[in-house]
């Protein structure tokens, strides 16, 4: 168990490179056999990606030949509780007020990388038009939550 737990606590970028490396492969062939660029296995490689898209886990796990179960465990873990209520409401305001503006952007409250946003237009049960504020993090997991 102690074997385990010394395993896991390597980091995202130090498995994929071991992995790589007990392949044999340099990492042009493992973004070949990924299918994943070389600038993405370099920016996971020198730990820039500490989280990964569900689609770059599994490519990754294809290229490696380990489950992305085994990827996943490598990933930092983020704490969601540090997103506060009220820094969300604050983003959500942000983005309703902003919507027309090519140049606004937000941060993460997390990791401060860019956020993605977008406004979801759904209608209630009355035909209602209802503005929905959605964000998520281009780097880490945030995601707006409702």
């Amino acid at each position: 168990m102690h074997k385990n737990n010394n395993k896991n606590s390597q980091s995202l970028a130090q498995y994929v490179i071991q992995k790589r490396e007990a392949l044999g492969l340099s990492i042009e062939d493992l973004a070949d056999k990924s299918g994943l660029s070389i600038i993405e296995i370099i920016s996971i490689e020198q730990g820039m990606d500490l989280f990964l898209a569900t689609t770059v886990r599994q490519k990754l796990a294809k290229g490696l030949k380990v489950d992305n179960k085994e990827i996943k465990k490598h990933e930092k873990k983020t704490d969601f509780s540090i997103a506060t209520k009220s820094q969300n409401d604050v983003i959500r305001e942000q983005i309703l007020l902003n919507s027309t503006n090519p140049n606004f952007s937000l941060n993460c409250p997390l990791c401060g990388e860019k956020l993605i946003t977008r406004i979801a237009k759904l209608y209630d049960l009355e035909d209602n038009l209802i503005l929905r504020p959605k964000a998520r993090c281009s780097k880490c997991p945030f995601q707006l939550t409702d």
